[in-house]
């Protein structure tokens, strides 16, 4: 179901920051800030990862020339259990907060709800994103970081890195949120957590044809289609997904993936980037930036989540995946 914002809520501002591998990113260059240290200098990886959510909201509300007083809601999420960088991070805030879950579809749906409380008139400026810290989730999710585990060419790589936007009332000189499509959870029997971009492309494909077609809409109406984060081999499934829907190779030039392209072609990060700051980092700094120098007028931003936990994974589940789309536009 697609969702119009009447009001047409702007991205006012946003904040960008991430770790010392990110550095390595093509859009490193487009991030507010990048430290040299994994951990921010705190003890735990986690302690770290709450500073960088910290971080990167007070970038946001700086540019903005806002305070947190000034902010109505804080919301967003990261892949941890119950979420502890980002709840710690909603403490010393002290933002009213809406914790999400969309693992790392997180960075959009905050956005949705973001939007759908200035729709409404219930906040004037909400904070929303989301982050992951690389050596946190690959403990969490696969193996700690010392027990030096080989992994397939299938695997991505976690990215360290929190985005996190303000979202307001409507402005004629920032991007404006115009639909957004809230997809289903979608599990093609898929049960590999080292194989995510394929677990997650059809919940990919399902949320953009949904979006084009109730927007009556061909991939040619917008500049850029930027989904995140399927990587290296799930953009190849999901390009591949609609060529045998009748979509013509030639076009599909405006879709490219966040987790594709965040590292480049370094072999190094085996499939691309992952994790619920890769697309977080690349929507809030690259795709806003570029949207605001003139470069892309209409972009669709598809954020996509594998809705796993190492409890289902160990009791032989599969891996249901979700997609949400927000479709923004710049005069």
């Amino acid at each position: 179901m697609v969702i119009v914002f009447q009001s047409k809520p702007s991205l006012i501002a946003s904040g960008v920051v991430a770790g010392p591998l990110e550095k390595r990113s093509i859009f490193s260059q487009h991030f507010d800030a990048t430290y040299d240290d994994e951990r921010w200098q705190m003890k735990t990886n986690e302690q770290g990862h709450r500073k960088m959510v910290q971080e990167a909201c007070e970038i946001a509300m700086k540019k903005a020339g806002v305070k947190n007083p000034d902010i109505d809601y804080f919301m967003g999420g990261d892949l941890i259990n119950q979420m502890t960088p980002t709840n710690f991070a909603a403490r010393d805030l002290d933002i009213p907060f809406i914790g999400l879950f969309s693992a790392c579809a997180t960075s959009v749906s905050s956005v949705i709800v973001a939007s759908l409380l200035t729709e409404i008139g219930a906040a004037n400026l909400s904070l929303a994103g989301a982050s992951s810290q690389h050596n946190a989730v690959e403990r969490q999710f696969r193996y700690p970081i010392n027990y030096g585990s080989q992994k397939p060419r299938t695997a991505q790589w976690t990215v360290t890195a929190a985005g996190y936007a303000l979202i307001g009332k409507h402005h004629e000189e920032y991007p404006s949120i115009e639909a957004a499509t809230i997809g289903k959870s979608v599990d093609y029997g898929m049960d590999d957590p080292f194989h995510m971009g394929a677990a997650m492309a059809p919940a990919a494909f399902q949320t953009i044809q949904s979006h084009l077609e109730q927007r009556d809409q061909k991939m040619y109406h917008y500049d850029l289609i930027l989904t995140g984060d399927l990587g290296h081999l799930g953009l190849k499934l999901l390009k591949g997904m609609f060529v045998e829907s009748g979509v013509k190779s030639e076009e599909l030039k405006p879709l490219r993936d966040a987790g594709d392209e965040f590292y480049g072609q370094d072999e190094t990060f085996q499939s691309g980037a992952s994790g619920a700051g890769c697309s977080a980092a690349v929507f809030f700094s690259y795709v806003i930036q570029q949207m605001r120098a003139g470069t892309y007028k209409r972009v669709l931003l598809v954020a996509t989540g594998a809705l796993l936990s190492p409890l289902s994974f160990q009791q032989g589940e599969t891996i249901p995946c979700t997609a949400h789309a927000i479709e923004i536009t710049m005069k």
